[in-house]
Formats: structure tokens, sequence, C-alpha cells
């Protein structure tokens, strides 16, 4: 969310700026940091044309890739020399996509004008995360941003191979259940009916399967249009009530509990959170700033918490790994351990940078096996529904053929 504030410098200098944040209490925070005293801070309220900028975003989104090619270009121009201007310049001239055009351009004008790369990639928190953000910020102030560039890409590769290796491996049931929902409806309109209108004829007394069955199929053949869009309103509320934050923590919990998939969920999350850290650990981002970033990279709302514990306890001058080992349900006992001995030793980032690898490879290995997992519980599921509705249809078959021997 982007917030207004007001605040009061050392010299008594009054300011006045934006800056995004999740809430008031870390843009006071961040103020406080800097040495200003707040005045006022008000969250900034969406008018008519950025709601329009919203949805053109939905059709003309930059995707992770495009912003992977984008990094490893600007990094490449960057390390053969040419200018931070120049570089954005040649971009603009060869990316197609209408949405980072305007972006660049943006970018190339405020460079131009005398702002920082970071500050100017704020602007756009819907492309440029708080982590490339962040990570950009730490490359000026070290004076090496084609290197942190470079490590962007690379941090946005691995996120991305481990986000789609996850969604890959759940798009396979998730195709099979659509289509049984599909064929079973078209059963139901077409079939269904056929057999209900012999059953009727010959005056069988059907058991109380075959007629559920036969309403079902009576109703969707009258309204197979209506039925549908019924289906689709259906998967529309699921996935609305799926995206509402205050089901967030009922969802993530049963998820978390769920055979496999929350084995998954957490190693993803533990992958995640440890690579995050790394990468902002070695661009020189300080630990409590990195913990903040981290905690709105990870998706699940549990692990969100313990991050911000995390950073109260760093703030308190508790050790980091305290709170992970008293969340090992979630964080697994090795990424306490790993985090000890980093925090004994002074690598806390290669440490990070360790676990992160060791549970990319193990998600890897997860999903390259979750479809031979998965394939059993689906045919169970198809063979029950199936059964289930041969017998209740053939049933009745053998009471006519019992009543004419």
């Amino acid at each position: 969310m982007l917030f207004f504030y007001k605040a009061k410098t050392k010299t008594g200098e009054i300011l006045e700026g934006a800056l995004e944040s999740i809430d008031r209490f870390s843009i006071a925070h961040e103020l406080r940091s800097r040495g200003y005293t707040p005045i006022s801070i008000s969250e900034k309220k969406n008018n008519f044309s950025e709601n329009i900028a919203k949805i053109r975003n939905i059709f003309f989104k930059i995707s992770i890739n495009e912003q992977i090619i984008f990094t490893k270009n600007l990094s490449g121009m960057l390390k053969a020399g040419l200018s931070l201007s120049r570089a954005l310049s040649v971009l603009e001239k060869q990316t197609k996509n209408v949405t980072l055009n305007k972006i660049l351009k943006s970018l190339s004008s405020d460079i131009n004008s005398g702002e920082t790369f970071s500050s100017s990639l704020s602007k756009f928190p819907d492309v440029f995360s708080k982590l490339f953000v962040s990570m950009t910020k730490a490359g000026e102030e070290s004076g090496n941003l084609a290197g942190a560039l470079s490590d962007i890409s690379g941090n946005l590769e691995k996120t991305n191979s481990l986000t789609k290796k996850v969604k890959s491996a759940l798009i396979y049931p998730g195709v099979i259940l659509g289509a049984m929902v599909v064929i079973g409806v078209l059963m139901f309109a077409f079939v269904v009916p056929t057999l209900a209108s012999t059953f009727k004829e010959l005056g069988v007394m059907l058991p109380i399967s075959t007629r559920i069955i036969i309403y079902f199929g009576n109703f969707f053949s009258n309204n197979l249009i209506l039925t549908f869009v019924l289906l689709i309103g259906l998967a529309g509320a699921f996935y609305s009530i799926f995206r509402a934050k205050f089901m967030a923590k009922y969802i993530h919990y049963t998820i978390l509990k769920l055979p496999i998939i929350g084995t998954i969920v957490k190693e993803l999350n533990t992958a995640r959170t440890a690579r995050t850290l790394a990468s902002l650990l070695l661009s020189g981002v300080s630990i409590i700033r990195a913990v903040e970033i981290t905690e709105d990279v990870v998706q699940n709302i549990y692990f969100k918490k313990v991050l911000n514990e995390a950073k109260t306890s760093i703030e308190h001058g508790s050790p980091f790994s305290e709170v992970f080992k008293a969340h090992s349900d979630l964080y697994p006992v090795m990424m306490s351990e790993m985090i000890q001995v980093g925090e004994e030793t002074g690598k806390l980032s290669d440490m990070l940078l360790q676990i992160a690898l060791f549970y990319e490879e193990e998600i890897e290995n997860k999903t390259k096996n979750l479809s031979t997992i998965i394939e059993p519980v689906l045919m169970i599921i198809i063979g029950a529904g199936v059964g289930f509705f041969a017998i209740s249809m053939i049933s009745p078959l053998y009471s006519v053929l019992d009543s004419i021997q």
C-alpha cells in the first residue's frame, strides 16, 4: 500500500512524500530510522485512473520471464561499460511489451533527472517487488549494480523454476478431475434420461441411489446451459473464497495439514525464506530489513507470523535461530540448526544459501514423483464414481430379470 507522510527533520524542516509499505506502523518505523519525527501518515486512496491502470495491467502484465530477460540484459550492458540511462534506452527500443516499454521510459526519465534507480523502481510495486528494489538499492550503495542485477535475475529464475514445478505437478490432477466433472454432467444429461424412461416403462422399483441419479439426470438434461453456468459460478465462488483475506488462515492451515501437499508447501516456504534472506544479506541489506522483505515474499500466513516474530526477536537482541527452533512444525529442524551454525561462525548467508539449495532439490524430487503418487488416488476416485454409477443403473435391470424368471 502507498502512504503519504509528513515528517520533521532534526533541523526542524518539514518533509512530505510517499512510501510503499504494509501499514502505517512500518512507515513510522522507517521514518524514525532515518532520523525523522512523523507528523502525519495517511493511506493513498485509489482514484479512477489508478483503477483503470490496474485493470489494464491484468491484460498487459509483465511476466517473470520478461523481468528475468530485462534484468539479465541490463546487467550485461552495465558490465559491458554502458551507462544506466543508455542501457535503459536500448532496452526501451527492444521491448515489445507495451507496459514494460512505458515503465522503461519512466525509469530512463527518472535517471536522467537525477533519481536513483532503486527509488525509480519502487514506483512500480506491482512489477518490481520489494526484494527486487532492496537488492538494487544495496547494489547501488556498494557500487556494484551490475552484480546485484545479475543476482536478482538468478534469484528470479530459481523462484520461477520452483513455482513452475509445483504448479505443473498439481495441474495434472486438476485437469483429470475437471474432465471427470464435465464427462459426468454430459452422462447425466444424455445417458441417464434414456435409462430412466426405460425403467419407467418397465415399472421397476428403483433404489434410492438410482432415484438420486435420475433426479440429477433430468435436471441436467432440462437445464444443460444453466448447469454449466452454475458450475462456472461455483468455481468462481471457490476461487473468490480461496483468495479472500478472512479465509487465509483456514485455507493455509488446511493446506499445511494435507498429506504430501502439506510437506511440499512447508519445504517450498522454507526454500523461499532461505533464498530470499541469503540473497538480501549477501547484497548487504540489514538483517531486520531482510526479514521484513522475506515476510512479504512468503505466501502462507503462518510462515509470515514466524518471520514477524523473528524480526521482533532480533530487535530485542535474541538469537535469530531461536524463533525457527520454536516453530519446528513449520520450519524443519535443519533450518534452525543451520542458522545457529551460521550465527556462531559469522556465515549466516552461506548457511541460508545451503538450506535453499537443499530444499529446492527436495521439492524437485518430490514434484517428479508426485504424479506417480497421485495417479492411484485418482484411479480410486474415478473407480468409486464409475462403480457407484454402474451399480445404481444396473441393479434395477437385475430386478427386471428376476421378475421375468
